[in-house]
């Protein structure tokens, strides 16, 4: 898995896991912010975002990855480091992508360095918050997918005798 090997590239793995086991037994946490801000945590972030394909689709300020490849390293955590002394992320840009069922869908494009720095808090409050959920919730959650849901169902309709499933999808209304 390509996660895994940068995790270990930026000796991030023991980080994570420590973090996972901390809140798998309840324990509180202090000092994240020093671990989202570290020049290894940005430094995974910048190549996790770097290694994703849309990183050449432009947020609202036009710029891509190519631009922030332009930095160096040290340039790049400094960078992240200062915006977060007062962080205000970008405007969002909008664009519709369409569904299988001729729907619309909106998608929002964040800033490229706007990504980098939610992608360095993500890696560090994941681990926390994957510890807490029941470990058959398959919904946007890392290396699970609906395959994995139907293979469950499957296993439980064979096994348990279980002839109902629900599908469920909340959808926020607005007024």
């Amino acid at each position: 898995m390509q996660a895994l090997r940068y995790w270990d590239y930026y000796d991030m793995t023991e980080t994570f896991t420590d973090l996972y086991d901390k809140a798998n037994q309840q324990q509180s946490f202090s000092h994240l912010f020093d671990v989202i801000t570290s020049r290894e945590n940005i430094l995974l972030a910048y190549r996790t975002i770097k290694s994703n394909k849309g990183s050449e689709t432009p947020g609202t300020d036009g710029k891509t990855i190519t631009d922030i490849k332009k930095l160096s390293e040290e340039e790049l955590v400094t960078e992240v480091q200062n915006k977060l002394e007062n962080y205000r992320p970008k405007k969002v840009r909008r664009k519709w992508i369409e569904k299988d069922n001729g729907k619309l869908r909106p998608l929002g494009i964040p800033c490229i360095l706007d990504r980098v720095i939610q992608q360095s808090f993500k890696q560090v409050l994941e681990p926390i918050a994957e510890a807490q959920f029941y470990n058959h919730s398959y919904g946007f959650r890392p290396l699970r997918s609906a395959h994995h849901a139907m293979a469950r169902i499957q296993f439980l309709i064979n096994q348990a005798h279980f002839h109902f499933v629900v599908d469920i999808d909340i959808k926020v209304i607005t007024s």
